[in-house]
């Protein structure tokens, strides 16, 4: 879905865990670089080609991955697009979120009862060898390297001009963008989108809950027109006072 010039997001849709879930990653681009925000879960190769080309960019010309955080939603399909590529593409994220990135750490949510958790949790009908593939997967999640560290406040000359900003609590280094020439907010996990209403981020799901929601404060201080949340997509009605509504709450 295009949001404006050189900025898309790409809703990448899959069964999981019995349901049909969307997510959307964001593609920026310009005659310089291609730039791919959050790689979906694995196995999504595919349905993120088939996006490039709906968006009108070939996938070869993709030059630069920005990792948002460590959650395997984000990271899954991170090392098999690297490997599709005719050409190394720089992969960035926070220095706080690197290792898990990389594997040489554990993900935070991937603890052995959280894994045995999200197996319980699939639908009796699983079969019993993708139910171990499952377990496997939580397990040993893909790993790519990250070639640079970005931090709050750096500005990216890239596409126009990409902001960075920490937003943590969701995970410890969670990041944000902002794309300065489209007002545009890549939110991540940092809020959602439910029931067409902008939220923050669902507690549960989040490393510390409170840190999450003091985050918002910080994406008031950008004069936004429209947000990409990884879950629930595209928001634009009146977005700093919806922020500020947040913020106050």
């Amino acid at each position: 879905m295009n949001i404006a010039s050189g900025v898309n997001m790409l809703p990448i849709s899959a069964l999981m865990m019995g349901k049909m879930e969307t997510i959307y990653p964001t593609l920026l681009w310009d005659d310089d670089a291609a730039i791919l925000v959050d790689t979906g879960y694995p196995g999504q190769l595919p349905l993120f080609k088939e996006q490039f080309e709906r968006a009108g960019l070939s996938f070869d010309k993709l030059t630069k991955i920005i990792i948002t955080h460590q959650d395997l939603d984000h990271i899954g399909s991170l090392s098999a697009i690297l490997k599709e590529l005719p050409q190394p593409a720089e992969v960035m994220a926070s220095s706080l979120e690197a290792p898990y990135i990389q594997g040489s750490e554990q993900l935070l949510k991937h603890s052995p009862v959280a894994i045995e958790q999200a197996v319980n949790a699939l639908p009796p009908e699983v079969p019993e060898e993708w139910r171990a593939a499952f377990r496997k997967t939580l397990e040993n999640p893909p790993r790519a390297s990250v070639d640079t560290f970005i931090a709050d406040g750096q500005e990216l000359p890239l596409c126009g001009g990409i902001t960075v900003i920490e937003t943590p609590g969701h995970t410890p280094g969670h990041l944000s963008l902002y794309h300065k020439a489209s007002k545009t907010l890549i939110a991540a996990d940092a809020l959602i989108v439910e029931n067409d209403r902008l939220l923050g981020p669902v507690p549960q799901y989040c490393m510390d809950p409170v840190l999450a929601k003091q985050s918002i404060k910080k994406l008031t201080e950008y004069d936004i027109g429209t947000v990409i949340c990884y879950h629930g997509g595209l928001y634009a009605d009146r977005v700093n006072e919806r922020l500020l509504e947040l913020a106050s709450e």
